[in-house]
């Protein structure tokens, strides 16, 4: 607005004082008026953001002016460090900019009043610090993943042992980044920081449970002396070492509650070690009975018992421990030992009731190399078993599965009602004869089965076969007195005596006529493994078995069996695909 001119006439017929008051009104109404044409920019003159210079520029003029300049004064990158480790913030990444809008509303003059417009004449802008602004969630997302580099997980002071030697792990801090706190300390760096400027952002800080004062305690005191020699241990009359190096493989120190670091030792990985587990594996785990043998029809013992010795994983570690502080020869200890005692033992035997032959029985057989080794494997086996009152003996749990791995070789067995060759062949004899002594030792049958047709060296119907997994032969001792088995064979006959104590006088045989005859047939095979078959009717027959005591016949038990006819088998070559 233009300053209204008053006429001089006017002027001339105020009194003096008005006239005065009159004069200092114009000048400073035109002081004013020129204030308002010098400053009507908005901007006061000399004012620099940054060292762009927007005095006297209008506010759409220094927007312009600013947006074009100011961007690019701003930094790319800000140094930060959380903990001890270092990085860098994009400034674009983490929504850090200037506000030029705020900006300039700090830099424009503050009014249109006489005062700020006059003192606008007489004064310049002068250097004017940008105002920041900071995009909250794109700094949250920035720090964030920043946060995965620069975190550092707190670490326990730690003493681990390896190759006989020991190692110190000194403890760590742990820093862990406060997001939140960290978006409002990016903004002074931002405004004046300088390249070389690092900015210790905010963090939570973690203090290792397990100090270095600790660590070294637990060295001095258990670490060093317990690799500094081997230690010497006795076991069940065995001696063995074990050096640093093992040791150190089980041997472990973690901290307890306090921070305390404590030694653990892995028994069971110590005791497994092969320096540790081929001595103790030599005891005697096993505990054998009294070997026992006959005179006449009474027993006696032929050969004492040996009891097994047990060394626990925690018997070992206990053992060990106390001497891994200790030096020179106390560096030596005993093992604990537990000894586990043989159900037959010489003193024991009279009053198990192993005092007499119950039965005995024996099967002769044509001499062949694979009987021989398989009987005998099986004989073996069995030999020296005992079955307490009521227990249950089981021939395939005795003798396991007939595998090579288990010491049984080819052999000829019965399968579908033909001969083949088949791992534990003739293993059947051994069956039959122990089916046989318990047939006559008057104890009571579980699971047996016949051969599916007749084989003419075993007794009719008195006779059993096994199958690993299909077929077992069970009995249960009803005696009311312990049984002892002995198992012995020869190159052609296999023997199996049960001794204990007679529940009956006399235990014999009945069997039957045939019945339901049967005539086999004649087939040709060109199997593999055929072996040759001659020909055998099949039949029906019944066994009695008959209980006596006290000179009168008790009871009778009858063994019903059914066999196949053996048909006439001849092998043949399987004709070539090449002939006519």
């Amino acid at each position: 607005m233009r300053p209204r001119i008053t006429s001089t006439s006017r002027l001339a017929s105020l009194p003096p004082a008005a006239l005065a008051g009159g004069a200092l009104t114009v000048g400073i109404g035109g002081l004013y008026l020129a204030g308002l044409l010098l400053t009507g920019g908005e901007i006061e003159a000399g004012t620099t953001v940054r060292g762009v210079d927007i005095g006297g520029l209008t506010h759409e003029e220094a927007t312009r002016k600013l947006e074009r300049h100011l961007g690019a004064a701003g930094p790319r990158k800000l140094a930060v460090k959380v903990g001890d480790r270092e990085g860098a913030v994009d400034t674009r990444q983490a929504g850090l900019t200037f506000d030029v809008r705020e900006t300039l509303d700090r830099a424009a003059s503050t009014g249109t009043d006489p005062v700020s417009v006059i003192g606008g004449l007489f004064r310049s802008g002068g250097e004017i610090d940008p105002v920041a602004r900071v995009d909250e969630d794109k700094a949250r997302a920035a720090l964030g993943k920043l946060a995965k580099t620069l975190d550092q997980k707190v670490r326990d002071g730690a003493v681990s042992f390896a190759g006989g030697r020991v190692e110190q792990i000194a403890p760590r801090t742990g820093y862990a980044m406060d997001v939140d706190a960290a978006i409002g300390a990016l903004r002074t760096p931002f405004l004046h920081g300088t390249v070389d400027s690092v900015t210790v952002l905010p963090a939570r800080e973690t203090g290792s449970k397990v100090t270095a004062e600790e660590v070294r305690r637990a060295v001095r005191e258990f670490a060093q002396p317990a690799m500094s020699a081997p230690v010497t241990l006795t076991a069940g009359g065995e001696r063995l070492t074990i050096t640093p190096a093992v040791l150190g493989e089980y041997l472990a120190m973690r901290p307890d509650d306090t921070g305390r670091l404590t030694a653990k030792l892995d028994s069971k990985g110590l005791r497994a070690a092969p320096a540790v587990a081929g001595v103790l594996n030599g005891l005697p785990t096993t505990p054998r009975n009294a070997r026992l043998g006959l005179e006449g029809d009474r027993v006696v013992v032929a050969a004492d018992a040996r009891p097994g010795v047990k060394v626990t994983d925690k018997a070992l570690g206990k053992a060990v421990l106390p001497l891994l502080t200790k030096s020179g020869t106390a560096r030596t200890g005993e093992v604990d030992t537990r000894q586990i005692q043989p159900e037959v033992t010489r003193e024991s035997a009279a009053r198990l009731g192993l005092t007499e032959k119950m039965s005995s029985f024996t099967v002769d057989f044509e001499p062949a190399a694979y009987r021989t080794t398989n009987i005998g494997r099986a004989v073996e086996l069995i030999n020296g078993s005992v079955v307490m009152p009521n227990e249950t003996w089981s021939f395939n749990r005795t003798v396991g599965e007939r595998t090579r791995a288990n010491g049984f070789v080819d052999g000829i067995m019965i399968f579908d009602d033909q001969y083949l060759k088949a791992p534990g062949g003739g293993v059947s004899a051994v069956a039959t004869t122990v089916f046989n002594a318990m047939f006559f030792a008057g104890v009571k049958p579980v699971e047996y089965g016949a051969h599916s047709f007749y084989i003419e060296r075993y007794p009719e119907g008195r006779e059993a076969t096994v199958a690993w997994g299909s077929l077992d032969l069970r009995f249960t001792n009803d005696s009311g007195k312990a049984l002892y088995i002995q198992a012995e064979s020869t190159d052609t006959s296999v023997t199996i005596t049960f001794l204990g104590t007679k529940k009956y006088d006399e235990v014999t045989s009945v069997k039957g006529p045939r019945t339901n005859v049967q005539q086999p047939a004649k087939k040709a095979s060109t199997a593999e493994k055929c072996v040759p078959q001659t020909p055998l009717e099949g039949f029906d027959v019944t066994v009695e078995r008959v209980f006596r005591d006290g000179g009168r016949e008790v009871k009778r038990e009858p063994f019903r069996t059914h066999y196949t006819p053996r048909d006439e088998i001849t092998c043949e070559k399987t004709p070539s695909k090449h002939q006519p």
